[in-house]
């Protein structure tokens, strides 16, 4: 393989390296090669997909693994993880038939696009990526964008120059498994900006369309469309005056499904793909969510209370328990459950973040990291952490 030797005059190249499992890898994609390129409009930041990269077998194994909408599929996800996260042999496996699989295809996209950094918001791409360059035969840095605050077994690895958190509690984990020398930054940027200049509750709502007065909760079964969304949505009409507006995303079936039994009912607004959803957390009394990541982040940075329910699978566990420990967002594990910590959020809406808007930008980090476009020194340390008080706490 041809390695591309390290360039800082020459117009920054940077390969976002994502995977088409929902919105959650290839939406930070988007938003980290988009600020690239309004930092540095002369920059080529195109956006790769790793599981098409590494071939139809791992396409097929690793979405075939992700059926969800089953109960058996279901089983078996939360087996799989178990099995390659907790079980060390399996483990250890699994990193080295990832990389049997991966890393051909993984470097064809290197040789392909010469960059200067590679970045990849997908973990299973990370955990190859990593290992070649414990290796030598990945010749540039390495940045994993994180986007989940927990489990992050395979977002983090030794061989990263660089760990991106969207959470700064993420950071005592990261260095267990990458090691305490590892470079680890607090950003935003990989989501909306907005969400660091959130609108008012009033203008959210004006927004969307919904109404000036009552309370609202959002229902989010998150890019698959998982979990116990009709409970959820039931659960929050049986409140005295909520209107309630179900995010289905892309997700066709989902919306079709709800309208059967939800459709008619006119304190329930299904909405489809919308690029809205800072205005939609903003005018919110109160979130439901299934599958952890961005969504419980961005709803906590402008102070949307969240519960997480509906979904408590594989990798969705350990989150929730660390939303209960960090006070992000409350746990639902079941209806009843749902109802008391509903009635909780509902009483009580909290503030934006401030700090949030204060963390730097993910592609400033990254051209930073080649010497592209030099930031200050308070961003290009180790993680920034939030400032006593900016913490939301548990608002469910």
């Amino acid at each position: 393989m041809v390695v591309p030797e390290h360039r800082s005059a020459a117009a920054p190249r940077v390969l976002v390296v994502s995977a088409s499992i929902g919105e959650g890898h290839d939406l930070p994609a988007r938003f980290i090669a988009d600020g690239v390129l309004a930092r540095r409009p002369d920059a080529v930041a195109p956006i790769e997909d790793g599981l098409r990269a590494c071939g139809p077998l791992v396409e097929r194994i690793i979405l075939g693994g992700s059926a969800f909408h089953s109960p058996l599929g279901n089983v078996i996800y939360d087996a799989e993880y178990a099995l390659i996260t907790h079980v060390a042999p399996v483990r250890r496996w699994f990193s080295r038939a990832s990389e049997a699989l991966g890393a051909r295809g993984l470097l064809r996209l290197v040789d392909e696009h010469r960059p200067d950094v590679v970045v990849s918001t997908y973990p299973g791409t990370t955990e190859v990526y990593g290992r070649l360059r414990l290796q030598g035969r990945l010749g540039v840095p390495l940045v994993s964008a994180i986007t989940d605050l927990a489990a992050l077994r395979y977002w983090s690895h030794p061989g990263v120059d660089l760990h991106l958190i969207t959470h700064p509690e993420s950071e005592e984990e990261v260095r267990a498994i990458a090691g305490p020398r590892t470079r680890i930054v607090a950003a935003r940027g990989m989501n909306d900006p907005r969400f660091a200049t959130a609108p008012s509750r009033e203008e959210g709502r004006q927004t969307i369309g919904l109404p000036a007065e009552g309370k609202v909760v959002v229902v989010s079964g998150g890019g698959w469309g998982v979990g116990d969304v009709e409970g959820a949505i039931a659960t929050a009409l049986a409140l005295d005056g909520t209107h309630v507006v179900v995010m289905c995303g892309r997700n066709e079936p989902l919306r079709r499904r709800l309208a059967v039994r939800f459709g008619a009912v006119q304190r329930v607004t299904l909405l489809g793909f919308t690029t809205e959803v800072p205005s939609l957390f903003a005018g919110a009394d109160a979130l439901i969510h299934s599958t952890a990541g961005l969504t419980v982040l961005e709803a906590w940075a402008v102070g949307c209370p969240t519960i997480s329910y509906g979904w408590g699978r594989g990798h969705i566990r350990a989150n929730n328990r660390a939303y209960a420990r960090f006070g992000i967002a409350d746990v639902a594990r079941d209806r009843d459950a749902l109802a008391a910590s509903l009635r909780r959020a509902l009483a009580h809406r909290g503030s934006p973040v401030a700090a949030f808007a204060r963390l730097p930008l993910a592609a400033d980090v990254v051209l930073e990291l080649i010497g592209a476009d030099p930031i200050s020194s308070s961003v290009a340390g180790d993680v920034v952490p939030l400032l006593a008080g900016d913490h939301v706490g548990n608002r469910a």
